[in-house]
């Protein structure tokens, strides 16, 4: 398959739907204002203000914020580790951006991996930095526009044109656990009409103009290109919904054989208990059987049962979405701590946060 045949994914029209849903882009206190007070009659109900930085206690902070990514997908034991995009991963040299490219190209090589490749932070989250690199120069460029002494993920590029975030839930003295959330990834694209600019396509489209800031940027060397008729442009790579991306609500595929699928990855990963496992996979019906599908991430107790951002979700079902992921997470953090983990303190993660966000806001602009 060709890359910029499988860059062509796009969403599948539902016209009942409303482009967005009327709080999908809500300012992030106004949406997350009922959710943190949630969180905080957690806290107080077990008596541990971050009880859920203990739902997996073999990833820093649970997986909360400021783990390392490459640290999680080395913990996955060989029963899975088939199912991983192939990674490699290297930290920028302290002072001389020259040096990256040479050292990194060495790591692709030891590792097997050509171009393109994925290029993303260790650190990080919601897609922030992460970026499609299909030559040499390219990966230059990205190398010498990252923090010094930080650490590069460089990641096999998986063309298959799904993509989705499955959910996976177990408490410590459940002999199995479940899936509670699967998302549906699709990327926003524009169709070219032969007279307008891209810029015209983007703020004239029912959905992208509504929210044309998150395209924009990124495109701006773009912006004055006229796409043919009937030319497709896709207009985010990172399947992130606050960097652009649609998502669907595709829950109602959890069989129990990608259930039996999940639980296999879930159990080689020691001690993991609660998130979401990223995956691109080759077609719905496959995925559906718990195969054809290639893991890309696996996040912990700072990730979001994401089908929330459907536009056909409702509110109420959203913050319900919510309050029991949160909720899930404080009780199975709670019963580690009594199993003897340990709770990292308030200072600890605001320390990793801090440091998290110092990060982001450093990074190259994603795809």
């Amino acid at each position: 398959m060709k890359l910029d045949t499988a860059l062509r994914l796009v969403h599948p029209a539902r016209p009942a739907d409303p482009p967005v849903s009327f709080f999908e882009f809500w300012p992030s206190w106004l949406f997350y204002g009922p959710v943190i007070a949630h969180c905080l009659a957690m806290a107080v109900q077990f008596r541990a203000p971050l009880a859920l930085a203990a739902a997996n206690p073999l990833i820093t902070a649970g997986g909360l914020c400021g783990e390392s990514k490459r640290d999680i997908l080395d913990q996955v034991g060989p029963e899975a580790r088939p199912l991983l995009a192939r990674y490699t991963s290297l930290c920028t040299h302290e002072w001389n951006a020259h040096i990256d490219l040479a050292a990194a190209e060495e790591s692709l090589a030891e590792a097997q991996l050509g171009y393109p490749v994925v290029a993303k932070p260790d650190i990080g989250c919601n897609g922030t930095g992460v970026r499609l690199i299909r030559r040499p120069a390219d990966l230059y460029r990205y190398l010498a526009g990252f923090p010094r002494g930080e650490r590069v993920l460089l990641q096999e590029y998986i063309p298959d044109h799904g993509e989705a975030g499955v959910f996976y839930v177990r408490h410590p003295n459940e002999p199995v656990g479940r899936i509670t959330s699967i998302t549906l990834k699709y990327s926003p694209s524009v169709t070219g009409d032969g007279r307008s600019t891209l810029r015209e396509l983007i703020l004239t489209d029912p959905r992208a103009g509504r929210v044309p800031h998150l395209y924009l940027p990124r495109l701006a060397h773009r912006l004055h290109e006229v796409p043919a008729q009937g030319e497709t442009v896709r207009l985010v790579f990172v399947g992130n919904h606050c960097k652009g991306s649609i998502f669907r609500d595709g829950t109602r595929h959890a069989s129990a054989a990608l259930t039996t699928c999940f639980e296999r990855i879930a159990r080689a990963i020691p001690e993991f208990h609660f998130g979401r496992i990223d995956v691109r996979f080759s077609s719905l019906a496959a995925l559906t059987r718990g195969e054809g599908f290639r893991i890309i991430e696996v996040n912990g107790a700072g990730s979001e049962a994401t089908h929330v951002w459907d536009p056909a979700t409702s509110l109420t079902e959203a913050w319900r979405a919510q309050f029991f992921h949160y909720g899930q997470a404080w009780r199975i953090g709670a019963a580690n701590r009594a199993r003897g983990h340990r709770t990292p303190s308030v200072v600890e993660v605001f320390r990793l946060w801090r440091r998290q966000k110092r990060l982001m806001a450093s990074y190259p602009i994603n795809d």
